[in-house]
């Protein structure tokens, strides 16, 4: 195309690599720290064990809450303003929020607070994702996107870490201090070419209603959404119930949620290294996602059906679960690569939160069909079915592995 921008130059693409890297790293260690010192900070503040369940999902839904309300916000100002003033607004939100988290004391602020830091929490994968992809040649941009997610998530690795070392309100301190450093890096970073190409054209950019105005795009969207759905739900159900689970299949120790949740993000992080290789390789993001959801189905299968296994058992079996989730990169670079410049830095930053947000409806059916049927039994639907609409959303979605990104959305 002859007026197509310039690939930003080697050493630009791979600072834009290194600070989008390095802020899914730091993002991924604040997205999960809650859900790692959450007994050990309730008992400090005077949470009673009889109320830790009930408050801890008070807090978690709060900073889901943040999640889903700044998806919408920061991919509205990346298209309207620059994806670098997402990057930039949003570590420093998330930074300062769980600075202050450092220094709760009640449940009602330590639930606003993260309510605060979800909606910075929010704006740093998309933003990450959109800026990398935009910046390098649409045959190698895969290698990019590979690479922050490989990174980013070996964050919830050092969280787990920090955590078993240290005091729960220095482990908030850590990751805090981690973003403020972190914004010190970035300032060498450059904004998109496309962006700015777009940004001197008279079109609408960042409507987020556009995305429901149309029937076509909002069954893309919509079909985006789908293709992540097994992902959270897998960490958020299979290994985070591992204890319960592990009970119903008769396994003779307690399993330890904590360590299924650090191999499953050791798994993830392998297995986006892979997927963002195979899909150079076949030269095709859709039969990388469609190999993902077999390995889900059969390593969740062999997982829900290892009646008394140990704990080194379902060890392996939350890394290989990883491996098959491992495709979370792949899939916010395909909801990228799916819309034009004038929304793609929505698409990115609210398809991610929004798939997190589905966790929540399908832990709803998931109970009602535990009541109905068995832990167990629940699992295995609610894996089976998540993955069919994943498998058949893909089939609805177009390849998009080396498609030109420099276009826009009509109104």
């Amino acid at each position: 195309m002859a007026n197509q921008p310039e690939m930003s130059s080697n050493k630009n693409v791979w600072i834009i690599i290194l600070v989008a890297s390095l802020g899914y790293f730091v993002d991924i260690y604040d997205l999960i720290i809650f859900s790692i010192v959450r007994v050990k900070s309730f008992e400090e503040i005077g949470v009673s064990p009889a109320d830790m369940r009930s408050e801890g999902e008070f807090v978690l839904n709060m900073q889901m809450g943040g999640l889903l309300i700044g998806g919408v916000i920061w991919g509205i100002i990346g298209d309207k303003f620059g994806r670098l003033k997402v990057l930039f607004g949003s570590i420093l939100l998330y930074s300062l929020a769980n600075i202050s988290n450092g220094f709760v004391h009640d449940v009602m602020t330590y639930g606003i607070i993260r309510f605060i830091a979800g909606i910075g929490l929010a704006g740093e994968l998309g933003a990450g994702i959109t800026l990398v992809s935009e910046s390098m040649h649409k045959s190698k941009r895969g290698y990019g996107t590979m690479l922050v997610a490989t990174v980013g998530v070996l964050g919830a690795v050092l969280g787990y870490f920090i955590s078993e070392q240290y005091d729960w309100r220095t482990a908030y301190f850590v990751g805090g201090g981690m973003g403020l450093l972190l914004l010190l890096m970035r300032v060498g970073a450059l904004e998109s070419g496309l962006f700015k190409t777009a940004e001197e054209k008279t079109v609408v950019k960042g409507k987020f209603s556009m995305l429901f105005t149309d029937k076509r795009r909002f069954k893309r969207y919509l079909y985006c959404l789908c293709i992540g759905l097994p992902i959270w739900f897998v960490v958020g159900v299979l290994v985070t119930q591992a204890p319960e689970i592990g009970k119903a299949l008769h396994a003779p120790v307690v399993l330890s949620a904590g360590k299924g949740v650090l191999f499953t993000y050791l798994g993830i992080s392998l297995g986006d290294l892979l997927a963002g290789l195979l899909a150079q390789v076949l030269k095709s993001r859709k039969k990388v996602v469609l190999l993902c959801q077999i390995i889900i189905l059969v390593s969740s299968s062999w997982y829900l059906l290892s009646d008394g296994f140990s704990e080194t058992k379902f060890i392996w079996l939350s890394f290989f679960m990883g491996l098959g989730i491992g495709y979370w990169a792949t899939f916010v670079t395909i909801s990228a690569e799916q819309f034009g410049t004038n929304l793609r830095a929505t698409v990115a930053t609210t398809a991610p939160n929004f798939v997190r947000g589905a966790l929540i409806p399908s832990t709803m059916l998931y109970g009602v069909l535990v009541n109905h049927w068995g832990i167990i039994t629940a699992a295995f639907m609610m894996i089976f079915l998540l993955s069919g609409i994943a498998i058949y959303a893909l089939t609805q979605l177009e390849e998009s592995f080396d498609k030109d990104l420099n276009y826009l959305e009509e109104e």
